[in-house]
Parts: structure tokens; C-alpha cells; sequence
């Protein structure tokens, strides 16, 4: 068979996956499917800067065109992937072609979970994942005066203190009791609910949607309703595996199972990204984790894998989230914590230090790059963390 490398999905892990595979010496056919309409783009701005009206859609490309015309690499927009069958190596895709790969790359991501609520599903309702969506949330955003934001995840923190500055009154929705306490503690969560605050945005804590009436108003779960010119849901995403499964791969935590070199349990299907429950050889277990970087790392290994080449992946997972002026920075194995300690630095700057069994497994700083950078020293090294400061 020709060494023809697929790879499903227009995201970081894909692309990555791809520049990869040919830095690392692959020399044959490389295509890429991607559902999307446009070649794959930077996803982190789109509920900051490129929310705010401060960046533009041109800004967004990851690449420009003739990147993938130098590399060979072949991008089908606007495709899906609908059938694997690992062991005919073939891939069916949504215009009723059948690939034919030495290696298949799966790098679906995820999408957003929908809300469990009633008329939740009225297309009026927004969520935040692609670059569609970006631009009609910031059409809707420039003629609208007020906003619902349902979610205290990053992507609704950022996404609500940016409709603040753009002028909108923003009420956020959570059934937490304080923003990704659930995720980074209570000391974070205080904090997180703080910056929020002054932001001017108002926060609706620890209630859940009853139901969305309208596309425009919402029923909390208290009795009391929540009003804005939109809804926006920022409820989290789940990984797309609905193709890995249904092609017969092993899968834990509705993710593809693969090995630190990114292989599933059949060998030539590699998976990478949001999609993948991979091994990671520093925490020495398959760790979940949907952050860019990661997507960016576990592709390269991906990529290079396919090309002969036996990378791993080691790396202490890792992520940066800007809400307004203020930038979080956090590495974590992201498996859960028993303790968290909060060391104030002073002047709003602060370092949490997250442990397991006495050993550091996670840090989150703001304005404390030293503490960041020892943090994800100590968790790859399997250290106590300095609690004392």
C-alpha cells in the first residue's frame, strides 16, 4: 500500500500532526479533512481579542495557503469523515469517497455540550467553538446591549469579561458555587469571582437553567430569570469519537485510547488532541486533557510516529487563560488534587499549589512566572510542592 497518511480533523493537532509528519522525513501523500470552511486557525482568541473587536478574521489562519502547496498536503474543507474501517485501511467520507491510508490520524476534537434545558435548543442560542460562530457572536455582540453567559468555565469567564468591554451588561450563569471551583478550588474560585466582579460583570452563582424561553431569557433553577439580547452557552465540550467507536477502537472516558506515541489498539490508526486518552510517560498514566497546547504537542507525535520516528509524550500539560488584563497560568496532570494551598504574592499576585499523596501535581499563577516555571518542574519530577512559598 502506498504510504498515504489521513488525518481527520482541521484543528492544531491535525495541522501539527501534518507539519510533523514532513519535518520528520515523511515523504508520502498527506491529506487532511477538515468539516470546517476554513483551513485550520487559531482558536484561543475567539472569546478575547478577536471577541473585542481588537483582531480580525485575517489574524486567525494558523497558515498561510502556500504552507500546505510546499508541504504537499492536500485539505479537504467542508468533509467529514463518516466510516472507518481500520482493517481495510479505508476512511468513507461524507461525499461518498473512500480514502484508502497506510495511516490514519484521528484529530476530531470536540464540541460543545449541549445545554440540558428547555429551548435550549433554539437556534438562537449561541455556543462558542468555531470561527463561524466567533464572527456571528461578535455581529450579534455589536448590535446587542445585554448578554447571558451560561458557564464559569474558561471559555465563559472570557467570553463574558470581553462582552463587558465591548459595552454589553453581561450576567453569568453557573451552577458552581464559585467559578471552576469544581476544577482549581475555592481560593481560585474566590479570586476568579473577583476579577468577574470588577470586570462589571454580574454573576448568578450556584443555579442551574430551568429553561430558555425565547432565545433571550432564561429560568434559573431559584425561580428568578436571567435577560439579555442573547444567550451565550459555555457549558464545556465533549470529545467528537463518535467515528473512533463506531470504527471499533478501544476508548476509555469517551476518548480513543492510544499509547504515548499516540497508537490506538489498531496500530495504524493514531489519535491526538482533544479526542485522545493518551499515555503520558511523565505522570505514568492516559491523562484527558483538551488544551491547545496539548492538541500541538500530542500532534507533532502523532505526525512524527507516522513517519517512523518514536517520540512520546512527557510533557506536563499546561495552559494560559487572559481574563480582561489578568492572565492565569496553570500545569496540572489535571486528574484531580486532595489538597490546595494559596500563596499570596503580593499586589493581587498569587501562586496555588495543588498536591496529591504529598506530591505536586498541578500549580496555577497569576503574575508569579518563577513559581509557574518551578511548578512544572516539581510535578514532572514528581516533588512535594514548596507550600511555604
Amino acid at each position: 500500500m502506498p504510504p498515504h497518511v489521513v488525518i481527520v480533523g482541521g484543528g492544531p493537532a491535525g495541522l501539527e500532526a501534518a507539519r510533523a509528519y514532513r519535518e520528520t522525513g515523511g515523504e508520502g501523500g498527506v491529506t487532511l479533512i477538515s468539516a470546517d470552511e476554513f483551513a485550520p486557525y487559531n482558536r484561543p482568541p475567539l472569546s478575547k481579542d478577536f471577541l473585542r473587536g481588537e483582531s480580525d478574521e485575517s489574524d486567525l489562519p494558523l497558515e498561510e495557503g502556500g504552507f500546505y502547496k510546499s508541504n504537499e498536503i492536500d485539505v479537504l474543507l467542508d468533509t467529514r469523515a463518516t466510516a472507518l474501517r481500520p482493517h481495510q485501511h479505508r476512511l468513507t467520507l461524507s461525499d461518498g469517497t473512500e480514502l484508502e491510508y497506510h495511516t490514519c490520524i484521528l484529530a476530531t476534537g470536540a464540541i460543545p455540550t449541549p445545554l440540558p434545558a428547555r429551548g435550549a435548543q433554539d437556534p438562537g442560542v449561541r455556543y462558542l467553538r468555531s470561527r463561524r460562530d466567533a464572527r456571528a457572536l461578535r455581529q450579534a455582540a455589536a448590535s446587542s446591549r445585554s448578554s447571558v453567559v451560561i458557564g464559569s468555565g474558561f471559555i465563559g469567564c472570557e467570553a463574558a469579561a470581553s462582552l463587558v468591554r465591548r459595552g454589553l451588561v453581561v450576567t453569568l450563569v453557573t451552577m458552581e458555587e464559585l467559578p471552576q471551583i469544581d476544577r482549581l478550588g475555592r481560593g481560585a474560585g474566590e479570586r476568579l469571582r473577583s476579577w468577574l466582579q470588577n470586570e462589571g460583570v454580574t454573576l448568578r452563582l450556584g443555579v442551574e437553567v430551568a429553561e430558555v424561553q425565547g432565545n433571550r431569557l432564561v429560568h434559573l433553577s431559584d425561580g428568578t430569570t436571567a435577560e439579555g439580547d442573547f444567550i451565550l452557552v459555555a457549558g464545556g465540550v465533549k470529545p467528537e469519537a463518535a467515528l473512533a467507536a463506531d470504527g471499533g477502537l478501544d476508548m476509555a472516558q469517551d476518548r480513543v485510547t492510544v499509547d504515548t506515541h499516540m497508537r490506538s489498539s489498531h496500530p495504524d490508526v493514531l489519535a491526538a488532541g482533544d479526542v485522545a486518552f493518551a499515555y503520558n510517560t511523565g505522570a505514568e498514566r492516559h491523562l484527558a486533557v483538551e488544551h491547545w497546547g496539548e492538541a500541538l504537542t500530542m500532534g507533532r507525535v502523532a505526525g512524527a510516529t507516522a513517519a517512523g520516528h518514536q517520540t512520546e509524550w512527557h510533557e506536563v500539560p499546561g495552559f494560559w487563560s487572559t481574563i480582561g488584563d489578568r492572565t492565569l497560568k496553570y500545569a496540572a496532570w489535571g486528574d484531580g488534587f486532595d489538597s490546595d494551598h494559596l500563596v499570596d504574592r503580593g499586589d493581587g499576585a498569587f501562586t496555588i499549589w495543588y498536591e496529591r499523596d504529598g506530591v505536586a501535581v498541578g500549580v496555577l499563577t497569576h503574575e508569579a512566572d518563577d513559581d509557574y516555571d518551578l511548578g512544572k518542574d516539581l510535578i514532572g519530577r514528581h516533588r512535594p510542592a514548596p507550600i511555604k512559598g
